[in-house]
């Protein structure tokens, strides 16, 4: 009953808040969420009306690397309120791509794809890893490997089997993203994952797969019988 009251009492800046302590943060809508990182809004501006403004501009997808200068081209967001956001933003980021204590175990590409999405989906560039696994298929590291448009003269499997001994991994997952948000691989895909996959034959160490990561998608290449 002291609740109700508090809460129809409180300003309208306010009531995400009360929200979130009585019913928690995923009760909260995307604009309840940055409404409470905005804090206020301005004379001519209720809070809401600026994190609404956001969401229309940006979506939540478009807010996965925006950058504070970008956002304090809004009218009403100071820069102190756009890194107060983009900092928000990169803790959501970090939490959900932090290593959980016990070591994942990889039994099928959707797997992978729960482990590394979070974190490639919204990357502007390419990210290639290798995901090196034990012969329990636990994950045994994530290992970021090349940065930016990749093609076969950069992408060198002795790099990549350097790290698999260094770990004594037991076989591969090699994962990257397309920054475009399709998934569908291109010839050079093709042709640098089968070299890969020939290094790993010669070394007794196998590719178990190749996953690359769009927008919410993903194509496996074991489920397209690539290789």
């Amino acid at each position: 009953m002291c609740s109700q009251i508090m809460t129809k009492d409180l300003p309208v800046s306010e009531r995400p808040r009360e929200k979130l302590i009585t019913k928690g943060a995923d009760s909260l809508s995307l604009v309840d969420l940055l409404a409470i990182l905005l804090r206020t809004g301005t004379k001519n501006k209720p809070v809401r009306q600026l994190a609404e403004d956001i969401v229309t501009k940006y979506e939540l997808e478009g807010l996965g690397n925006i950058s504070p200068l970008e956002l304090n081209k809004i009218d009403g967001i100071g820069l102190a309120k756009a890194v107060t956001i983009v900092a928000g933003i990169e803790l959501g980021k970090r939490l959900s791509t932090k290593a959980p204590t016990k070591k994942p175990i990889i039994k099928k590409p959707k797997d992978i794809v729960n482990l590394i999405m979070p974190f490639l989906r919204y990357e502007p560039k390419e990210h290639f890893m290798a995901i090196l696994l034990s012969t329990k298929k636990q994950v045994l590291a994530q290992v970021g490997l090349f940065i930016g448009n990749q093609n076969s003269a950069c992408i060198d499997p002795k790099e990549i089997f350097k790290e698999v001994l260094s770990y004594n991994a037991a076989s591969i997952i090699l994962v990257h993203n397309h920054p475009s948000g399709d998934p569908t691989p291109s010839q050079e895909d093709i042709e640098i994952t089968l070299n890969i996959v020939k290094a790993g034959q010669l070394m007794h160490i196998p590719i178990n797969d190749h996953i690359i990561i769009g927008d919410g998608t993903y194509i496996s290449f074991r489920e397209q019988g690539i290789f």
